[in-house]
């Protein structure tokens, strides 16, 4: 099997792990870009010990490490990420995000975390309390949850809450949904893609950031309607059914890498 067919089930979600822990989509596809290249070049090569999966993050990890760690840290005044986020990046080391998205969002067990990055498990655990502290600390906002069935909604509510948001609306269709913004600015959208009337929550959101400038988190049964290859992808998108540590972690770097987000109304 050649070593494109063995990693292309991969690749989406190793794509979405760079964009988030990076926080932009073009700078996480480049790191994953020049990961492939080292491998197809021989410079880099995937550990037969590991499954095909986590070798190629353990691959990715060692780019990261060598270039694009210090490519995220520099500074371009064009660039709302590099004027904002890059700031409480400083005060998140990215080893702790590592740690977390690995385990939170990309669900490895510790142990693969602990292969995915060159360490032992205890220090995993350790990196990844260190930035569920940091972050929860962070961040908290108004939050609109667009999904149609209710237990699923309630389900998600009492996440946003756990974290110490508000939820300003629970919106079941593309209407519901526009209606909820004009009422209230939500800080933070998630959003179902599949809604009740047959209406599409893609399209509820396309119409929210036609009005709004606000993080979103996909949480569908339908991801490969958004891992296509096109732009603009999102950031953040989760797999429905769904862990609660992996939307906890979502909301955290959603909120953590957005620019210019709405804090929590008084």
């Amino acid at each position: 099997m050649s070593l494109l067919a063995r990693l292309a089930p991969h690749l989406p979600y190793v794509r979405r792990y760079a964009r988030a822990l990076t926080g932009d989509q073009t700078t996480g596809d480049h790191y994953v870009r020049v990961a492939l290249e080292a491998l197809a070049a021989g410079e880099r090569s995937l550990d037969v010990n590991l499954s095909p999966r986590v070798a190629l993050y353990r691959v990715f990890h060692a780019i990261w490490l060598s270039s694009g760690a210090q490519l995220e840290a520099r500074r371009d005044d064009a660039s709302s990420l590099a004027d904002d986020a890059s700031q409480r990046l400083m005060r998140i080391a990215p080893r702790s995000r590592q740690a977390f998205l690995l385990t939170a969002l990309e669900g490895f067990t510790p142990t693969e975390a602990s292969q995915i990055l060159d360490c032992d498990f205890t220090e995993v655990e350790r990196l990844i309390s260190e930035a569920q502290s940091e972050i929860d600390a962070e961040l908290a906002t108004d939050v609109l949850i667009i999904e149609d069935e209710p237990v699923i909604a309630a389900d998600i509510e009492a996440l946003v809450r756990e974290l110490g948001h508000d939820v300003i609306d629970i919106a079941a269709t593309r209407g519901e949904a526009v209606e909820a913004v004009s009422r209230r600015t939500p800080g933070l959208v998630l959003a179902d893609i599949q809604l009740a009337d047959g209406s599409s929550g893609i399209d509820a959101v396309k119409d929210i950031l036609a009005r709004l400038d606000v993080p979103v988190i996909f949480i569908t049964a339908f991801p490969e309607r958004l891992l296509t290859g096109e732009r603009p992808e999102p950031t953040f998108l989760i797999t429905k059914p769904f862990q609660p540590e992996t939307v906890k972690a979502a909301i955290g770097q959603a909120l953590f890498f957005h620019p210019r987000r709405t804090q929590k109304a008084a």
